[in-house]
């Protein structure tokens, strides 16, 4: 493989033209869109310039402590944005949005660090930040997805859960079906994209990893780790989240809550 084509300043100026034509095109159509792609244009460059010093800094460190200092700052503002995609707010939401992501992603952290990466050293940021990155995005997605699901299903049909409650059944049995439907909605997004990917798609990793001058194979490789790792941390952030939520709607005497 050949060497890696580096970007200079003049390229990414030229990269910041796309931008330009994106912002001219959309006054061409008269989209009104101009003022919301400067500000999404210009965040998006000065976050990923932050975080590209900040990865610096991680990596040269190599230090334990740095590194899961980082981790812990990716998975509470994961955690947050999860929590405000929740509309119906409840007792403790933070804390257990925040603990099903930690659980789900360290679970299969541990999983592909210790029996398929096997790195030197257990924190390699080499490795251990991306795949972090990626596992904590989709629980993020997973968990407010389910979650919005659950509480939207439970608010909208509190008539048939307390005709289960009146039958004998317990406020895990009235919910189950409301359970089931949330975790399908939460994994149909990443369903769908394995079912067409390679077929008419690059993903985007697998292009990056192309772009940096990785061998398609060894490219696809990663790849196919992480559309399983995906699916799982997906399944597993959803089943916690409706397993534990549920609970927030009921009290001691297994009332539904109004």
């Amino acid at each position: 493989m050949s060497d890696l084509v580096k970007l200079d300043i003049t390229d990414l100026g030229f990269a910041l033209g796309l931008m330009a034509i994106t912002i001219g095109l959309s006054v061409w159509e008269k989209l009104g869109l101009e003022l919301n792609l400067v500000i999404a244009g210009l965040r998006s460059f000065f976050q990923l310039v932050v975080l590209a010093y900040v990865l610096d800094f991680v990596f040269a460190t190599d230090n334990v402590w740095v590194i899961g200092g980082f981790f812990l700052v990716m998975l509470t503002i994961t955690a947050i944005v999860a929590r405000n995609r929740i509309s119906t707010k409840v007792s403790f939401l933070l804390p257990l949005v925040w603990t099903t992501i930690f659980v789900s992603t360290s679970l299969i952290l541990i999983y592909i660090n210790f029996l398929i990466i096997k790195p030197d050293l257990w924190y390699e940021p080499r490795y251990l930040i991306p795949i972090s990155a990626i596992l904590l995005a989709n629980a993020m997605n997973a968990a407010a997805v389910a979650g919005e699901r659950l509480v939207s299903s439970i608010r909208q049909f509190p008539q048939e859960i307390e005709t289960h409650l009146s039958l004998g059944a317990t406020p895990q049995q009235a919910v189950s079906q409301y359970r089931r439907d949330a975790i399908r909605t939460a994994l149909f997004p990443t369903l769908n994209q394995m079912m067409f990917m390679g077929m008419v798609t690059i993903p985007t990793f697998s292009s990056g990893q192309l772009l940096a001058g990785m061998s398609p194979l060894e490219a696809l490789s990663y790849q196919i780790l992480i559309v399983f790792m995906v699916v799982l941390v997906n399944l597993l952030t959803a089943i916690f989240i409706t397993r534990y939520l549920y609970r927030q709607f009921f009290n001691d005497a297994m009332q539904l809550l109004k």
